[in-house]
């Protein structure tokens, strides 16, 4: 049938076609054509009307291409434009005649089937059913479509079901281009089944790999997929049926004999009998683990059965399924997201994963765009497993709970002896030290002393010696500024003394958090620092309107080039210049080195440099750490009163002064590493980048960015060889973009299963949103829900609700009344800096941005850890 074997041929049988065909038959028909190709499986016979005919019929079709680049000039969210122009553009694609001589060939094919037999007839875009988008349920598809004409007028139906609401919002969300995805249609013989349903080949729900679950019902899926029936529900886990409910399906779809279907009331004699035996349960998973094996992924079948044989009419890879980590054995394995510790969950390109696999202090593994570490060993090893348990409660409780769950279950982990393979203790920088200025001030110049070798040395090579020196020299220097020991102590001086003044003075004296109270402007903050920084920048331009009016009106990255033309623009520059210097290696996500960084991208400063002029007066910085200062003396003194009065009052006070006192040196220090290695990250994609420019220079890369999507181990080929894989870049990047719509787990097996923590606590109020209290106090105002810190407008009083923060927020704080985030835990960036600044805020809140809509008033429970949404 396939006419010529083209491109451009307007017909195909499914069986001449697989997935190397997609551009030509859609990602539905090519998943067909490969599935008629399995032994053992059945595929109802039929054809696929090409892509070559929808170009030609779209191609006559009126004013097309105008709609279509309206259609893409509009925003995701402007769902009435969208309603309205996408109805536009099916009616003309319906309206259009499709030519005599592919309606001829359409006829012709299905003569060999009998003219008047029924047929289904479903549409197969080519970019449907991939292994990075699914578009499940987007597009249209008709069953029981009796008769050349009927078939004919559905094809036009499918073809303008590109078009449909859904399907577009979809495509502008995820950056397809409509003009480049295009529409075959499949027509196959008519199924009818006395049973059917979907068999997904990992769990929907949990993600686990080695559970198949099978939703059944009688008659036609749609009653399934319609909602219409609740279906019966199996799982299969290693062929044994380990869980099954059947529901009462009192409500039926079936064919009309002469077209079309209808819905029927089901025999209430059938209602509650099982649409499938377990034998035939058990057979159909079998079969989708055949189908798994040749696809190689998890998959979404749509399956029928007749006279007990099943067939099976669509089978799509299950997209929303997170990947999982690599295990290099078949042990079971527990791997923990860098993410959700590092405060930035969102999808990584190749190149910052692979620098900071190269550049981290533990082995990290790849997953989704994000990094996970194999937390397997400290779990299965008894003497370190308490102290692993503590510390990753202390910083979510969440992740904690998710890992106790595995470990209640008998058997998951196989326990590990002491020195046989597992650490026996998690090592936190020996032993404490004493309050002792000297040694941060010392930890800092090591610091700075290293970035100025680095900077020198890297400024001497290029081309693949860059590359050695990077890895031989630089990333060793890395790690070894980053695993001194002094540091960790420092560290963990730092969050000890909060551990113990929080425990302590709760037990002694009944306080909530006083740690929160006693390090209000702390020294030594670098973070806490730049936000307060770029309150005396605003300083400086807040006597020049034409600065203010210059920056309203900006809208590139070279405006400091023109800032000087303005009365007190030199000024202007000058103190923005100075900030960018310090604090410039910064920016969101600042982990990915491929993010634009705010010396890259110095606009993105603009929008909270003009709030701190708009809300702030003059001397502000110095006014807020002095009154911090002062809160923090005034509660040092308090609580050291109390204690005075208490039995062995005078032993509890020169304990809690010395915690006092360590703290307070320490806990600053804290952010110092994170600062140290953004600085590092910033001179290495300079050097980087200059490597990238030299390579699109040459033509070896159509764009600098091309770099981002190699791995460090790529790029470093590239340069040597002179040579790219075009194809890998496309690929990479579509594989990016798809990351990007992945929510990653905190905690995630090797079977896949996706463990979800909670909180078990009682002493919520009903509604409220439970969470971690980082940082003491309580505030009520109104919820800004921010995701982008660009797009961030902020007032005096507002709250702050977003997914994460890192450093690169801090900004924000200054000018807000509360925290609320999704992540985070008691010493992560955002809960440091909200306890320098005193802004109550609760982290760890799951769903807050999607539960707390902008502008709703919200009280935030900073000392008791819980978020309100008032009335």
């Amino acid at each position: 049938m396939d006419e010529g074997r083209g491109e451009r041929a307007p017909l195909v049988d499914l069986r001449e076609v697989d997935e190397t065909r997609v551009s030509v038959v859609g990602g539905k028909a090519a998943h067909l054509g490969a599935l008629s190709r399995i032994d053992g499986l059945r595929v109802p016979a039929g054809f696929c009307v090409t892509t070559a005919a929808y170009r030609r019929v779209v191609g006559q079709t009126p004013s097309i291409d105008d709609r279509l680049g309206r259609l893409s000039g509009l925003s995701p969210d402007d769902r009435e434009a969208i309603r309205t122009l996408s109805a536009e553009v099916r009616r003309s694609i319906e309206g259009t005649p499709i030519p005599d001589d592919l309606a001829a060939a359409i006829t012709d094919a299905l003569a060999r089937f009998g003219e008047q037999a029924a047929y289904a007839v479903r549409s197969s875009a080519t970019a449907e059913d991939t292994p990075t988008a699914s578009f499940a349920g987007q597009q249209d598809t008709y069953l029981n479509v009796v008769g050349p004409e009927a078939v004919l007028r559905h094809v036009s139906r499918c073809w303008a079901s590109l078009f449909t609401e859904r399907a577009v919002v979809y495509r502008l969300r995820n950056g397809i281009d409509h003009r480049t995805v295009q529409m075959a249609v499949v027509v196959q013989q008519m199924v009818f089944p006395d049973a059917s349903g979907i068999l997904f080949t990992a769990d929907p729900v949990t993600g686990n790999r080695k559970v198949a679950t099978v939703d059944a019902s009688f008659g036609l899926s749609e009653a399934l997929v319609s909602g219409l029936v609740n279906p019966d529900v199996f799982s299969v886990r290693d062929g044994e049926v380990v869980a099954g409910a059947v529901a009462a399906k009192r409500r039926a779809i079936t064919a009309l004999p002469g077209g079309g279907t209808r819905e029927v009331a089901v025999d209430p004699q059938r209602q509650e009998q099982p649409a499938l035996t377990e034998a035939q349960v058990l057979r159909l998973v079998r079969l989708g683990r055949q189908i798994e094996a040749h696809f190689g992924r998890p998959q979404d079948i749509e399956w029928c059965l007749v006279d007990d044989d099943f067939q099976i009419v669509q089978s799509r890879p299950i997209t929303t399924l997170f990947p999982v980590p690599p295990a290099g054995d078949e042990a079971n394995h527990v791997y923990l997201s860098v993410g959700h510790q590092q405060m930035m969950t969102d999808a990584m390109r190749p190149l910052g994963l692979s620098m900071w696999q190269l550049t981290a202090m533990a082995p990290m593994l790849e997953a989704g765009g994000r990094l996970f570490v194999d937390a397997t060993r400290l779990l299965a090893a008894p003497a370190g497993r308490a102290t692993f348990l503590e510390m990753i409660g202390k910083s979510d409780p969440l992740t904690r709970d998710a890992l106790q769950t595995l470990l209640d279950r008998p058997d998951f982990l196989a326990t590990t002896p002491t020195g046989d393979g597992g650490p026996a203790r998690l090592t936190t920088g020996g032993v404490s030290i004493e309050a002792d200025p000297t040694i941060v001030t010392d930890l800092i110049g090591r610091s700075e002393a290293s970035r100025t070798d680095l900077r020198r040395d890297i400024a001497a090579v290029s081309g693949p010696a860059l590359f050695d020196f990077l890895l031989e020299k630089a990333f060793a220097e890395h790690k070894r500024v980053l695993s001194d020991p002094l540091s960790m102590q420092a560290i963990m001086a730092g969050m000890e003394a909060t551990w113990w003044l929080n425990d302590n003075l709760g037990e002694w004296l009944g306080e909530k958090n006083a740690a929160d109270t006693l390090t209000l402007s702390a020294p030594g903050n670098i973070t806490s620092e730049m936000g307060l920084a770029l309150l005396d920048v605003a300083d400086v331009i807040r006597p020049y309107p034409q600065v203010v009016a210059f920056l309203q009106a900006v809208g590139d990255d070279d405006f400091l080039d023109r800032l000087p033309t303005v009365a007190g623009g030199v000024e202007a520059r000058e103190a923005i210049e100075g900030y960018l210097d310090r604090y410039g290696m910064r920016c969101v996500g600042e982990i990915d080195i491929t993010r634009p960084r705010w010396s890259e991208r110095p606009r993105t400063l603009v929008p909270v440099l003009l709030d701190n002029v708009r809300l702030f007066a003059p001397g502000e910085a110095g006014r807020r750490f002095a009154q911090g200062r002062q809160q923090a003396q005034q509660k040092a003194q308090e609580v050291l009163t109390r204690l005075r009065a208490l039995p062995d009052g005078e032993q509890r006070a020169d304990e809690t002064t010395r915690m006092i006192d360590r703290v307070r040196t320490y806990i600053g220090y804290r952010e110092y590493p994170k600062y140290d290695i953004v600085s590092r990250y910033l001179v290495y994609k300079r050097a980087l980048l200059a490597e990238a420019e030299r390579l699109a220079e040459a033509g070896v890369l159509t764009s600098v960015d091309d770099v981002f999507y190699l791995t460090f181990q790529e790029f470093h080929e590239v340069v040597r060889s002179q040579k790219v894989d075009h194809e890998l870049l496309r690929r990479r990047r579509e594989e990016f973009r798809s990351y990007q719509a992945l929510t990653p787990p905190r905690v995630v097996t090797s079977d896949g299963e996706v463990v979800t923590g909670a909180y078990r606590r009682d002493d919520v109020p009903a509604g409220a949103l439970a969470g971690v209290p980082v940082s003491a106090g309580a505030v009520e105002g109104r919820a800004r829900v921010i995701l982008d810190m660009a797009q961030a407008d902020l007032e005096a009083g507002d709250i702050l609700v977003t997914a994460h923060t890192d450093p690169s927020w801090t900004p924000l704080f200054v000018g807000i009344a509360g925290l609320v985030t999704e992540v985070g835990g008691l010493m992560t960036h955002g809960a440091v800096i909200a306890r320098e600044y005193g802004l109550p805020a609760v982290v760890s809140v799951l769903d807050a941005t999607r539960l707390i809509r902008d502008g709703q008033r919200i009280r935030v429970h900073g000392t008791d850890g819980y978020v309100e949404i008032l009335p």
